[in-house]
């Protein structure tokens, strides 16, 4: 439920398009439905903006089917992270508009536009081995309104591949910065630009990245002023803070 849904629903009620029963029922549901293996938070766009996401990963086919299913009845866009292409399959049956993302690991559902800012968002990667993260913030950033420029594989180890695009880079209203190995990156590009660095942290590297842990601690103890870090493989994360940050 959001507000343009509430007051359509009040709007019919009152020209007696909805009777009461029938509206009851809509508001009993507008906090919560119960589906057994999940309760949805139906309210949550009033309260912060945004719809509840789905978080695949550790769900059945069946399960992530079956949540999409009733938020169809809904007229949210909807994105569901870390999900496989089994998942994907069982969406197909019920919605075959929806987007896989192999990459990003994304299924997403565009049942309305909404208002695109004027700015947008770059989302940059050290690596190409970073691509599944970045691509997970771009797709949650581009799901909610946003405009979003990929910077693709300009790490420290060849430097100069990030002046190429530093006036774009520059351009944007924010930058999430997806590195691993030492994750160096967050810390260059918030030495170059003027607007906020949302850094995420990958699990890429060697033994000693220590599963993107090496990553994160060198990501805050970052000397760039106006850097913020997400948690590892974080991309949703950093595209969701991303979409608020350039929707302000």
């Amino acid at each position: 439920m959001n507000h343009e849904m509430l007051n359509r629903l009040l709007s019919d009620v009152r020209d007696g398009k909805v009777d009461v029963s029938a509206a009851l029922q809509q508001l009993t549901e507008m906090n919560t439905k119960e589906l057994g293996y999940a309760t949805i938070d139906n309210n949550r766009e009033m309260r912060t903006g945004y719809p509840e996401v789905i978080f695949g990963q550790g769900k059945t086919p069946d399960q992530v089917a079956g949540i999409i299913g009733y938020m169809l009845a809904r007229d949210n866009n909807i994105l569901a992270t870390r999900v496989t292409a089994e998942m994907y399959e069982k969406v197909m049956q019920i919605c075959p508009e929806a987007v896989y993302n192999p990459t990003a690991r994304t299924i997403s559902i565009h049942k309305k536009d909404l208002p695109v800012p004027p700015t947008f968002i770059a989302v940059i990667t050290a690596g190409t081995s970073d691509l599944p993260v970045a691509e997970e913030a771009a797709v949650t950033a581009e799901i909610f309104g946003n405009r979003v420029e990929r910077v693709i594989d300009v790490g420290v180890a060849g430097i100069h591949r990030l002046y190429g695009k530093i006036d774009l880079i520059r351009q944007a209203r924010v930058n999430i910065v997806v590195a691993g190995m030492e994750g160096a990156l967050p810390s260059v590009v918030g030495g170059l630009v003027d607007k906020p660095v949302i850094a995420v942290p990958t699990s890429v590297g060697y033994g000693a990245n220590f599963g993107g842990l090496s990553a994160l601690l060198g990501m805050l103890t970052s000397c760039a002023s106006g850097t913020s870090v997400v948690n590892i493989d974080n991309g949703f994360g950093a595209g969701f803070l991303a979409s608020m940050i350039n929707r302000l």
